[in-house]
Formats: structure tokens, sequence, C-alpha cells
């Protein structure tokens, strides 16, 4: 979206450029943010005309429909919330297990698997200046970056499918451009250009507990990612939908760039979708107690859905099964088999946003920097599992909370760097040792 308000190269300025300030003053004012009016007053000419450019774009409709949103709480039904039976690989035989495998591998070497990595996010949480992607984990000799991990795996796949699998990466408007020009300073990690492709999120306004705009430490209208759940709209509006159809894509695996122990090239996963009929699969770890902060997987009127945690009422959380376990365990870690057929429906729905309660760093009415220390302000995200329950059915495979879930979120502390770099170092060195016993083997 432009923002600033041009004619030729350079801003409109006197008499026209009063006029627009005219016009958004009375539209702030009539929708009660005259703070911003305050703000802009304090503002170079640049960032006025910026600034007043954004408010002539704004549906204040909108606005007040997504500020009511705030009001509402999502009352879940305790007693009609039902328990995830999922497939466990611990209680199946070698024998299923390898018929999984073989279903899966045989898809992936026909090249009807593609991955999609969701990297929309800065690295701010972990003190890191730029995309999420492009942080450096102190692992190797010389430390890898997220981006440079994934890449890791596709190159493990060539060498073991003989193929090269097609790589979707959704940024954001705010790190689109920094992540392309990362791939290119970095020679895409020696992966084949022609099969990365980069294509962007959506942006919602951010807004105060009050519901006012706020502008933020660029000095622009604030604006956050919209969450997952834009993924498959983007992916439509963008053709990326239309190019995976084109070239015989099948499946694509959904995945966060901040776990590092994805199982991005998933054959038992793969596998056990096409098997079972199943448009939609994933891989889930046991949810350690009731307060860790994870969404779990749950089944309401025979449907599939997700409980994220900021909803989960107190009971439910803590309620235990007749096995001891949770009730509710199977903790969703962002790793989606998706069929493509499944992506077109998907990006049919319009889905409802969920709250976030955030600190947003804000310009107050005198134009100073405000960094709060608690929560100030509201994100609106749209989340890709809310689509679960059009679907008749979704394949849940419980997975290992060690070898596949390792994600970096926090500085320090839990799912930190230092976290996740145990979990990856100990995964690297089974996988070495496996590879050597084949070796001593034979096989």
């Amino acid at each position: 979206m432009v923002y600033y308000v041009r004619k030729g190269n350079s801003f409109l300025r006197g008499k026209k450029m009063n006029n627009i300030y005219k016009k958004t003053d009375d539209i702030l004012k009539k929708n009660n943010q005259e703070h911003i009016i305050s703000i802009m007053n304090n503002l170079s000419e640049e960032k006025k005309a910026a600034i007043a450019q954004q408010i002539l774009d704004l549906d204040f409709k909108e606005i007040k429909k997504l500020y009511a949103s705030t009001q509402k709480s999502k009352d879940i039904v305790i007693d009609k919330i039902d328990r995830i039976d999922p497939i466990n690989p611990e209680k199946l035989t070698e024998a299923e297990i390898q018929e999984y495998l073989k279903i899966g591998k045989k898809a992936i070497r026909s090249k009807k698997l593609a991955v999609t990595i969701m990297a929309g996010g800065q690295g701010t949480r972990l003190g890191h200046d730029g995309p999420k992607g492009t942080f450096k984990l102190d692992i190797g000799e010389n430390g890898k970056y997220l981006f440079e991990i994934v890449i890791d795996k596709l190159r493990r796949a060539k060498k073991k499918y003989g193929i090269y699998i097609p790589c979707y990466i959704m940024t954001s408007e705010e790190n689109n451009a920094a992540t392309k020009k990362f791939f290119e300073l970095m020679n895409y990690f020696g992966y084949p250009k022609k099969y990365i492709r980069f294509f962007t999120q959506s942006s919602t306004l951010v807004l105060s507990e009050e519901g006012k705009l706020v502008i933020g430490e660029n000095y622009l209208i604030q604006t956050s990612s919209s969450g997952n759940g834009e993924i498959f709209k983007s992916m439509k509006e963008q053709g990326i939908l239309k190019e995976m159809k084109k070239q015989g894509t099948e499946w694509v695996l959904i995945g966060s760039i901040d776990n590092i122990l994805l199982h991005l090239v998933d054959s038992l996963l793969l596998g056990i979708a096409i098997k079972g009929d199943k448009d939609i699969a994933a891989r889930t770890v046991q949810k350690t107690n009731p307060e860790e902060n994870v969404g779990v997987y749950c089944k309401q009127d025979g449907k599939v859905r997700i409980i994220e945690y900021t909803e989960m009422p107190k009971e439910l959380a803590e309620k235990k099964a007749e096995n001891g376990e949770l009730f509710l365990c199977e903790t969703n870690i962002a790793c989606n088999l998706f069929s493509v057929n499944a992506l077109e429906k998907a990006s049919e729905q319009s889905l409802g946003f969920h709250l976030a309660h955030k600190k947003v760093t804000f310009l107050d009415e005198n134009g100073i920097l405000v960094r709060p220390d608690k929560p100030n302000c509201y994100k609106f995200e749209r989340f890709m599992f809310d689509v679960f329950p059009s679907f008749n059915d979704i394949a849940i495979l419980r997975g290992n909370r060690q070898t596949d879930f390792a994600p970096i979120k926090n500085a320090e502390g839990e799912d930190s760097p230092e976290t996740a770099k145990k979990l990856y170092l100990e995964y690297i060195k089974n996988i070495e040792n496996k590879y050597k016993r084949r070796n001593q083997n034979g096989k």
C-alpha cells in the first residue's frame, strides 16, 4: 500500500496539501480519533503526509466492527468438547509404519509434495533486527540461520529422493523485501532459485484498548500481520495455488520458521493422509502441563478444532482423561499437511479474528515514543486451524517433543535459542548415529 501523497517525485504542498489535511482532520474528528491530529502536528511534513494518505485509505466502519470484536468473549461449553484420538506411532506395527512410509515416499518421488514456510515475523523478541528467519542460531562451525536450517532439510531431501521439492515462503508486508534480499545475498544457500517462491500475507490495524488508532515507531498508523489464517487467500490471490496445480503438486506441508525440528518432508504423515483418504493431517506433541501456553486439538460436534490457550477455560485445561493424561493434550505445533484441493476450499472461506493483547510501542500526542511495560494494544489474527471444522475429519499423528518441536520464541528461558539448540544438536547426533549403524551393517 502506498502511504505517501505524491505528485511526480515531490509531495503535494501548499493549498492542495492543506485541503488534504483538512479532510483528514474532519475524518478523524468524526470518528473520535483526534489524538492522531495532535501527533501529526508534531511531525515533519513528509511523515505527516504519509499518515494523511493512510487515513484516506481507512474504512472506519470496519475499524468499529474490529474493535467491537474485542468486547465479545468466546465462551467454550466444556461439556461439548471431546478428546482427540491421535495415531500413536508407538502403537503401530512395524508393517503398518513401513506401509505408510512406502506410500509417502512414492508421492514425494512423484513430485506431488511442496512445502510452505510461514515467516512473516520479525526477530524483535529475540533481540534481532530483521526477519525472524534471518536470526542465526549458534550451531555448527559458523552458526546457522533459521532459513538455512530449512534449506538444509530440502537439500537432504534432494539426496534422499532425487528431486528438488518446491519451497514457498510466506512473508509479511513488513519483512518481504528484507527476506528476498537476504536470500539473494546468501545465494539461496545453494538451493536452485527457481524452486523458491515468496508471497506475502496481509496486515490488519492495531488498536489501543480504547479502540484508538496507534502511530508506531515507523511514524505510520500501526498494522500487524493478520495471522497464518491469511495463507489460504494469499496463496490464491498471488497465484500460488494455480502454480502448484500446474506443476502437479497435490500436497503441501505448511510449517513455521521458528520450529527448527519441523518435519518438513514428512513421508509418514503424508502416507497416513493418503491411505486414510484425508485432506488434512497434522503432527502434534503432548502438552507438558495445564499452564503451557499452546493451542490444543479437540473435537466439538464431531469436528476437529483447536482451542487457543488464550481462550482455554482453566477447568478444561486442568481436566484429566481416564488414562491419566490431560484430557486435551494434543498440542498444535503448526505442522499441517493439506491437499491442494483443501487449500482451494479454504481459500474461499472468510475466517474470523482472534485477539492478541500485546505490548506495542507508540507515539503519544506530543510525538514522544513510548515503550510500554505491559500489554496496551490489540492485534487481530486469523488462524489457519479455523478451517478445520469445514472438513469431515483430520488425521492426527502424535509426535515426540524431543524430535519434532524446538520452537524459538523467546530470547531466553523456555522456547529460546538455548533450549532449541540443545534439542537440535541431540536430534542431529541421533541421525548421524543412525546412518553410522546403517553403514556398518552394509545397508
